[in-house]
């Protein structure tokens, strides 16, 4: 059991419409501010996507990126700054010829989708190794392309996230680590209710962290209205946790959250009730073998 749980908190992402919730941050001042006021209800590390100010759709613009990352930076030395790296691995296959792609398909350079993290540096960013239905499209992350991306990461001094949809995902990082293209033990986060993959059970928790090497510093979060159960499932077997409006949009049933803060809160007392505690932004860059905020 840890002796502190971090929390993160993921405000955006990728998949959330605008017009599922009026609360969800779009702009870099929104998301920047959802982020400042995760970490003042607990959150150690903010994990951030950013989307187009004027359509809310996602976007992988360096720019803006950079502003989020300034505008928390100017306010907050210590919280944990993940920035993703999974947008541009989407593909969806054209009707009349499947070699084709159709619209949706995100594909890009491996280097491409992690430019931004060469150009600015974080704390932290993701490493998807899933390749995988993902609701009537696929993901494709091809070892040979997680290979370039890790190459550019450790280049740029920044710890890699392993976000493990399935158990393939595991297979695979282990061979990373085995080869040296990745530090072992690492840092995973288990993405648990994403269509296709781990289904968001106790079960398929166990069944993961068994999986995992020695001294694996791991968190979990659970889509939709599994994220509070898999907080306090991650939390009874020793591991941390993830909430926020690109997993979730509910406080509880039929509520929306207002904020990204509200879900935290609820993670903190859930952990709490549960006899456990919070990390604070410093223990948690302990816990990471960060040096201080950037």
């Amino acid at each position: 059991m840890n002796s502190k749980t971090l929390i993160t908190c993921a405000v955006t992402g990728n998949l959330v419409k605008p017009e599922q919730t009026p609360h969800l941050p779009i702009t870099p001042a929104q998301i920047a501010d959802e982020c400042l006021a995760a970490a003042e209800a607990g959150a150690g590390q903010v994990h951030i996507h950013v989307r187009d100010p004027e359509s809310g759709k996602p976007s992988m613009q360096v720019e803006l990126y950079r502003d989020v990352v300034n505008r928390i930076r100017r306010q907050n030395r210590e919280v944990v700054i993940n920035l993703t790296t999974g947008p541009g691995g989407r593909f969806v296959p054209s009707e009349d010829d499947p070699k084709i792609y159709a619209p949706g398909t995100s594909l890009l350079p491996p280097e491409k989708r992690v430019e931004h993290i060469a150009l600015i540096k974080p704390d932290v960013c993701s490493l998807d190794l899933n390749t995988m239905n993902s609701g009537p499209d696929v993901v494709i992350n091809t070892p040979k392309n997680v290979r370039r991306m890790a190459r550019v990461i450790r280049e740029a001094g920044v710890k890699p996230e392993l976000e493990i949809f399935d158990s393939g995902d595991i297979h695979m990082a282990l061979d990373l680590i085995a080869d040296g293209t990745l530090e072992g033990p690492a840092m995973w986060t288990l993405v648990l209710g994403v269509k296709y993959g781990f289904m968001p059970t106790p079960e398929a928790v166990m069944y993961a962290r068994s999986m995992l090497p020695p001294g694996a510093f791991w968190s979990a979060f659970g889509i939709g209205r599994m994220e509070f159960p898999i907080v306090a499932q991650a939390w009874l077997l020793g591991g941390h946790v993830r909430v926020g409006m690109e997993d979730n949009i509910y406080l509880e049933k039929g509520v929306l959250a207002k904020s990204n803060a509200e879900l935290v809160t609820k993670a903190r007392d859930i952990i709490r009730s549960l006899g456990g505690d919070v990390a604070s932004a410093r223990e948690a860059r302990t816990m990471l073998g960060l040096a201080g905020g950037r």
